[in-house]
């Protein structure tokens, strides 16, 4: 092994080699700890190759716990923050024993006082500690799943919350990574038909004091403390099996067919503003792995909004992403990744850079360019938002599709047109480049704001109990409350409200490009008006399994929905729709005006129902209606139609030639030829 080439703790059959990077430290120490964590060795690391220290220790083996202390400047208004008395730990370990345990000696600063002034007290006693690893003992993948973007159906979910209170997963197991891989939760998303299950963030993340301090905590995850590690609260028992139990869990999603999609946080760490703990990256090398403020160092560069930004165009931070994210496909297996605040990773000096070293690195990579990549496409900085910006193979969030759709089915006038892009794969914003329908990734609702049933129970927010006085969580929703704000027993309102969800993925699934599924929303899952549960491990994020007739309905109803959408190629083009004549002499789409006839440029201002008729490969006539009575859709004389999917208040008149249907209030109807 070349010491200078690999970072971490890597074992032979003598010992094990530790390698760190940091450009601007003076000396660093490797610090050896029994399992009690008690310090047992402190080892003086002497050889270094450029800004890569390296240290051979005979007799070490698995298991073996460790961690650094580096020593360098302390020099804040230069962007140093070098303090020996902090235990450190190694960003490229493969296991973690133990977590932050939240006191004073994890700040390098005296908080009393000043972030200039330095924290001389030792962290020995409550820093996280990584675990020499053998991850040449994880079990050997058996199978890979490759499913073609079109054919995808995207399930959002996290790791607990998606098991933690199903009655069929042993007690046991609930909430952990082999709870998502138990018969029980892997049956139900068969049956519903998804193909990728996307996880919520599963890297080790720090449980912020803040939160701690309250009584809650980071559920979703997007605090990172590691990011080879992954998170030892989804274990079902010792905290260093948890990458052996995520093994396992993905071996059994791949057995039954479905991908595994990590959400990815490469844009900040979980250490925080320059006022944050020392836990790792800060006191190994605050001025390398962080973007500092360019005229003050003192302070970080903030266009995540989490109080840093990892410095992804510095040689080293980018070569620790792309060894993460190799890891993650070679090791652990994993099939795809989605990126949080992609943008964040392309800026160079703190500019949006569409030719960033990483994002080329990611494009020539044999490993990286082979697998699913999905950007959510922004961020808070300057020029953040660059939806549509990303080349094949990327493919994007789209959330001009979910605003687009949630407007059109709250009601709004003059928005037709937006919405019948948005269905179509939104070729205004994808059809540069040469990229597909599939570049675009649909969704109505993600983690990230209200749930399906709650986006038409509640007008507002409702966040009282994450104790940020309302502050947290966006105020655009464009959701409704139907006639009244939260549970409501009164039918009209529950009728409606049922209408509206079903003709909310029913869009979804109709339309051009990949859909994604809020996991819960098959289930009617609430969050009581909750649009940002990030610290709310409890009943509020976790999925209801005991459901109510209405809510079995709506299960029923989605598994046909998708069933739909497998059944039938044109909803799943590979091609833009042009509205020109093929190979049959139909055009691929006309948009159909409830009188019988095709749209003309005057009628999207003013024309609310309206039909989207696709005549290859298969013949299908949508209809949407979102107003408030029944429209009576005239067909066309040419065809034989017939019932494709609705429900009661919609009605197909005349099963031969011509006739028409009647589409009822909020109401889709898909007919066939």
């Amino acid at each position: 092994m070349d010491k200078t080439t690999v970072l971490g703790a890597f074992l032979d059959e003598y010992g094990a080699n530790f390698s760190i990077f940091s450009a601007n430290a003076e000396r660093i120490e490797l610090i050896l700890l029994d399992e009690d964590h008690a310090i047992t060795h402190t080892i003086n690391i002497n050889g270094r190759a450029g800004d890569v220290w390296h240290e051979y220790v005979p007799g070490i083996r698995s298991g073996q716990r460790y961690a650094y202390r580096v020593y360098g400047p302390w020099a804040p208004d230069d962007g140093h923050r070098f303090n020996g008395a902090k235990l450190l730990l190694d960003p490229y370990a493969r296991s973690i024993s133990r977590m932050p345990v939240w006191d004073e000696s994890l700040f390098g600063y005296d908080r009393s006082r000043d972030d200039r002034v330095l924290n001389p007290e030792d962290s020995a006693s409550c820093a996280p500690i990584g675990v020499v690893t053998d991850t040449s003992s994880l079990r050997k993948s058996t199978s890979r799943v490759r499913i073609p973007w079109t054919d995808m159906v995207i399930y959002e979910t996290h790791v607990k919350g998606l098991s933690i209170q199903n009655p069929d997963v042993p007690a046991s197991l609930r909430g952990t990574y082999l709870g998502a891989a138990s018969e029980a939760v892997l049956t139900h998303l068969k049956r519903l038909g998804v193909t990728t299950i996307q996880l919520l963030p599963i890297y080790t993340t720090v449980q912020d004091e803040r939160l701690v301090c309250r009584g809650l905590s980071q559920y979703w995850g997007y605090n990172p403390l590691s990011y080879f590690v992954p998170d030892p609260r989804f274990s079902s028992g010792d905290p260093v099996l948890a990458a052996e139990e995520f093994k396992i869990m993905v071996e059994a999603m791949h057995n039954r067919g479905f991908e595994v999609i990590l959400d990815v946080v490469y844009n900040h760490t979980g250490e925080g503003d320059h006022l944050g703990p020392t836990l790792s990256w800060r006191g190994i090398d605050n001025a390398s792995y962080y973007v500092a403020n360019p005229e003050q160092p003192r302070f970080l560069y903030n266009c995540t909004g989490c109080g840093n930004t990892l410095r992804a165009e510095h040689v080293f931070v980018r070569r620790l992403i792309m060894d993460s994210l190799r890891y993650w496909v070679e090791v652990m297996d994993v099939d795809g990744f989605r990126f949080d605040l992609t943008t964040t990773l392309l800026r160079e000096n703190r500019k949006v850079n569409h030719q960033s070293g990483w994002l080329h690195m990611v494009q020539q990579d044999p490993v990286l360019s082979k697998v699913k990549l999905i950007a959510e496409p922004w961020d808070l900085g300057e020029s953040g938002y660059q939806l549509g910006a990303y080349p094949s193979p990327w493919r994007e969030w789209n959330d001009q599709y979910r605003d687009t759709v949630r407007r059109y089915w709250r009601g709004e006038v003059g928005i037709t047109g937006e919405f019948a892009t948005r269905i179509a794969g939104s070729s205004d914003i994808f059809s540069g480049k040469f990229r597909r329908p599939s570049s675009s990734i649909n969704y109505v609702t993600s983690h990230d704001g209200f749930t399906l049933r709650d986006l038409v129970s509640y007008e507002r927010k409702h966040n009282e109990a994450n104790g940020e006085n309302g502050m947290d969580g966006t105020n655009t929703n464009y959701s409704q409350n139907c006639g009244q704000e939260g549970d409501s027993g009164h039918p009209n309102i529950l009728a409606k409200r049922d209408r509206l969800r079903r003709s909310m993925l029913t869009t979804l699934f109709v339309s051009q490009g990949v859909p994604m599924l809020l996991g819960g929303d098959e289930l009617g899952r609430t969050q009581q008006g909750n649009n940002n549960p990030y610290c709310q491990d409890n009943e509020i994020s976790w999925y209801h399994w005991g459901l109510s007739p209405t809510d079995e309905a709506h299960l029923e109803f989605l598994r046909e929905l998708i069933a739909f959408r497998k059944a039938h190629p044109s909803l799943r083009r590979d091609r833009f729709l042009t509205g020109k004549a093929g190979k049959n002499g139909l055009p691929d789409a006309v948009w159909w005006h409830p009188e019988g006839r095709t749209m003309q440029s005057e009628d999207w201002a003013h024309t609310r129902a309206f039909g989207m008729w696709l005549a290859a490969p298969d013949m299908l006539l949508i209809c949407f209606n979102p107003t408030e009575e029944p429209v009576q859709f005239q067909l066309s004389g040419e065809y034989v139609w017939t019932l494709g999917l609705g429900w009661e208040e919609s009605t197909l008149e005349a099963r031969s030639t011509g006739g028409s249907a009647s589409v009822g209030p909020q109401s889709v109807l898909i007919l066939r030829a």
